[in-house]
């Protein structure tokens, strides 16, 4: 969806914020006790201190005020159901579910309940990715297309030189969220991929642009080393051996998934039952479901280096790219301010307390919420769950937890900052959003002299045609149709409620010389057709 910038930097955000004046701290992790302090020994490099130490019992303190934090956030903005879990010493110590699976039906959420991760599925997907590099199948200079030689971008230089680490930092020079609204369109994986070469580029690796397609082109190369689809892949190299029963890549396991929580979207102030959001297409960026007790298992791993139970399931220099700045993500305004960064799949920043921070976020606009934060050398990490349109509650309630592990109380309002932050994000697209059609409009033409089939390579063709006296658009593989209502001379508007379009999002359909663009779709120039 089009917040999935905003969500991907929020784990940046949520440092940088916190306050300027300190010099980031190197992108090194420790195995901390529990208990641990800032006190550092001589095996620890520099970048492994803190500013702020921990006393022993804080991190306890602040997991007894969950239930009561998350209790208050729900009560407070109405969102159906939410699932939280904190990893802590190897071990889950918190798991716990809140509210119900669906409005209206009296099902609770519990720990086990199935929710839609959206973008938090690029960093589990990571860990896949570092799991092949770690059995030598590929590595993350490896370029895409010496296993996906059919993927090329607009420029051959980049297309042959891209790999696997460029498209999962989103440094390819592809634009943000490219192949997106292709996606919407009915596309499915191999189409929206084969047509990324039509997509206008940035500078290659030195301009950071998030895109779901790109870094899903990377595990697709990945997929084809291994000799296996990347469901498959996730499962085997990942999902099971970490007995992540609960977890899929595949959206026609979570509907199978009895004790699933379902998308919620709001109508009139209150969160109601949307339309189901079927992601498989960029599954690798964001079709994971998965419980908090799941997640769990994957979090302890995460801390624990790429270990499980004694044993290395992935290499720990394997994953430690993953988990490292690779791009900057947010360049800092001033010389007093953290800076963001990304690494492969993974946020990467440093707090006020100048501990290293690793988190992703993830959302659909048609029902999905969530986020997950660690602080490795705390040992420390928390996952939130919910089944609502994104409004920065997962981001809430994990900045608010992060605050009173590292220091003991909240430092700001992190509620009122995200719901500033989010509004603008779930607000309608056009230019002409609230604009008063015009009162004497110039005529349109004939009917018949806008008819006819339109050629764009990126979209594919586009019908106009003339259905009982009214103008529709019919778009995509299996046409989409969009009733033309008249604006002015030859514009007319459509309007569009999906995953990238809120509700009242309205378009330009702008005729002219045997061309028509339409607005919705002309990011980057790319939307005029030609008749």
């Amino acid at each position: 969806m089009r917040t999935a910038v905003l969500l991907a930097l929020f784990g940046v955000l949520l440092t940088a914020c916190g306050g300027g004046g300190m010099a980031p701290v190197a992108a090194v992790s420790s195995n901390a006790s529990p208990s641990s302090t800032t006190d550092t020994s001589d095996s620890e490099s520099p970048g492994q201190g803190s500013g702020v130490p921990i006393p022993a019992g804080q991190i306890d303190r602040a997991v007894s005020q969950l239930d009561a934090m998350a209790a208050d956030i729900m009560a407070r903005t109405g969102i159906p159901g939410m699932a939280v879990a904190v990893v802590h010493g190897g071990q889950t110590v918190y798991a716990k579910g809140f509210g119900v699976r669906a409005a209206g039906n009296p099902a609770l959420v519990d720990a086990d309940t199935v929710f839609q991760l959206a973008s938090m599925s690029k960093s589990i997907g990571a860990t896949v990715v570092a799991q092949q590099v770690g059995a030598g199948r590929v590595k993350w200079d490896t370029p895409v297309q010496a296993n996906l030689p059919s993927f090329s971008l607009a420029d051959p230089y980049i297309s042959e030189k891209m790999t696997i680490g460029d498209l999962y930092s989103h440094r390819s020079g592809l634009p943000s969220h490219a192949g997106d609204k292709l996606e919407d369109l009915g596309y499915d994986r191999t189409q929206v991929l084969n047509r990324l070469r039509y997509s206008p580029l940035t500078p290659f690796r030195v301009t950071y642009a998030y895109t779901n397609f790109g870094l899903t082109a990377a595990a697709e190369s990945v997929a084809i080393a291994a000799g296996v689809d990347w469901a498959t892949l996730s499962e085997q190299s990942i999902y099971h051996p970490l007995g992540m029963n609960s977890t899929s890549s595949r959206f026609a396991d979570y509907q199978a998934r009895p004790n699933r929580a379902v998308g919620h979207v709001k109508v009139n102030g209150s969160f109601v039952v949307g339309v189901a959001r079927e992601p498989d297409a960029q599954s690798p960026a964001g079709g994971v479901t998965s419980s908090v007790n799941d997640v769990a298992k994957w979090l302890a791993f995460l801390l624990a280096n790429g270990s499980v139970g004694g044993r290395q399931l992935v290499d720990a220099s394997a994953l430690q790219p993953a988990t490292s700045p690779q791009i900057v993500s947010i360049p800092s305004s001033s010389m007093d301010e953290r800076s963001g960064f990304y690494g492969y799949g993974f946020n990467v920043s440093t707090s006020a307390a100048g501990r290293m921070m690793i988190s992703h976020s993830g959302a659909f606009a048609l029902g999905a919420a969530t986020a997950f934060t660690a602080i490795p050398s705390a040992d420390v990490a928390i996952v939130v769950l919910t089944n609502a349109a994104p409004y920065g509650i997962p981001e809430t309630l994990t900045a608010q937890f992060a605050d009173l592990v590292q220091f003991g109380r909240m430092e700001r309002d992190w509620e009122a900052f995200f719901t500033k932050a989010f509004a603008p994000f779930l607000t309608p697209e056009g230019s002409l959003v609230g604009v008063a059609k015009p009162v004497s409009p110039a005529p349109a033409k004939v009917l018949s002299s806008y008819v006819g089939i339109y050629q764009n390579d990126y979209y594919g063709p586009l019908q106009v045609v003339n259905n009982q006296g009214s103008l529709e658009l019919r778009l995509g593989p299996k046409p989409m149709t969009y009733p033309l209502s008249h604006w002015d001379g030859d514009v007319f508007t459509f309007t569009l409620n999906n995953e990238n379009a809120p509700p009242g999002t309205i378009s330009k359909a702008s005729f002219s010389s045997g061309k028509v663009v339409l607005e919705y779709f002309d990011d980057g120039g790319l939307g005029t057709f030609v008749r």
